[in-house]
């Protein structure tokens, strides 16, 4: 927007301010028009205060004064504040990954959002509002997550396996599997939100089960929720399964971490000629393979293997500064142990757990 001098036949000029931000040329207004060369000149400044006003704009000169008011009526003419820079970088990688092909551009905002500000929903609200602009009500949500529930979902899915087959180069051989656990801030447990082993330490409080399939470098594959008392061993299987049949895969080399290498699932990996990595723990193996273990002397970043049996293989590897964190973390906790003990403190907690375990 800007001001112009426009000479008419009568030979007086008009001060005119015209706009082109449509692509062309409008009269926004007419401020006047003289013959006079000193009224033209206030008619000019007339022009500038109008744009510097119009649409809440102001004019910055930097001119530092006592008149506090000046800065005050800077800030008063400021309606809006919007944040462009990660529209700019995570809109870019949203439509590079494809989401943009889900047309629904409360999708976009919804999880721009929550990658930059991980709030509730009502806060989210409040956020889009006050840098976005975007009005909505908390029920726009809700029914808007029913709709990518119901509608959606396996668009969203087809979409980030895409992407993931992209970036391996068209080849996935190995997949990692493992669970976490989601509360809930409610008092009542329902058919699928219920009470179980919290990886929060939330242990009163309703949960579901998440269990994560992702591929190597961590890009996420695909995913299924379980009823929060769900056992985390058994989710392993029906993931793998689902994420099988879903996408038509061959076979795969499937790695967890010692919480899920029950006799079952190994039993199950074996039967279903899975190929296999699965963190374990010395105490669940047999004596023997215990003593084989123990009776190793490795050296920092060294590594070998016992067999196990016809179709198992252990890999012990020896990391000195692992086995630093270990020592240090059992020294602390007989410190514990023997700070209590002295107190008297250990037998009345010895007494209590006792007493649980008899009612």
């Amino acid at each position: 927007m800007y001001w112009r001098k426009k000479k008419n036949k009568s030979g007086v000029i008009s001060i005119q301010v015209i706009d082109k931000s449509s692509g062309k040329y409008k009269v926004v207004k007419t401020i006047g028009s003289s013959a006079v060369e000193l009224q033209i000149d206030q008619l000019v400044q007339e022009a500038q205060a109008f744009i510097n006003s119009y649409g809440g704009q102001q004019q910055l000169d930097f001119i530092l004064g006592d008149d506090q008011r000046y800065f005050e009526s800077i800030y008063e003419n400021i309606q809006q504040v919007q944040l462009l820079g990660p529209e700019i970088v995570l809109g870019k990688l949203f439509d590079e990954i494809g989401f943009n092909a889900i047309k629904e551009e409360l999708f976009r905002h919804l999880v721009i959002a929550r990658l930059i500000y991980p709030v509730s929903k009502l806060k989210t609200i409040d956020y889009l509002q006050k840098y976005k602009g975007i009005t909505l009500h908390v029920n726009d949500i809700y029914r808007y997550m029913d709709r990518l529930h119901t509608w959606q979902i396996r668009q969203v899915q087809q979409i980030n396996f895409d992407h993931t087959i992209r970036l391996l180069g068209g080849k996935l051989a190995v997949v990692f599997y493992d669970v976490t656990t989601l509360y809930f801030e409610a008092p009542d447990e329902d058919d699928f939100r219920r009470t179980g082993f919290s990886k929060d330490g939330k242990h009163n409080q309703p949960q579901i089960v998440l269990g994560l399939l992702v591929s190597e470098n961590g890009y996420p594959l695909d995913y299924e929720i379980f009823e929060g008392n769900k056992f985390e061993g058994h989710t392993m299987l029906p993931v793998i399964e689902a994420f099988k049949e879903k996408y038509k895969m061959q076979q795969l080399i499937v790695v967890a971490d010692a919480g899920l290498m029950s006799n079952k699932n190994i039993t199950a990996l074996l039967e279903q000629h899975y190929d296999f990595i699965i963190g374990g723990r010395i105490k669940n193996e047999s004596v023997h393979v215990q003593q084989q273990i123990l009776a190793l002397r490795l050296e920092h970043d060294e590594s070998t293997e016992i067999k196990k049996d016809e179709f198992l293989r252990i890999i012990i590897h020896y990391s000195e500064s692992r086995a630093h964190k270990d020592a240090h973390n059992r020294n602390k906790g007989i410190e514990r142990l023997r700070k209590l003990l002295n107190s008297g403190k250990l037998t009345k907690k010895l007494l209590i757990i006792k007493d649980t375990i008899s009612t």
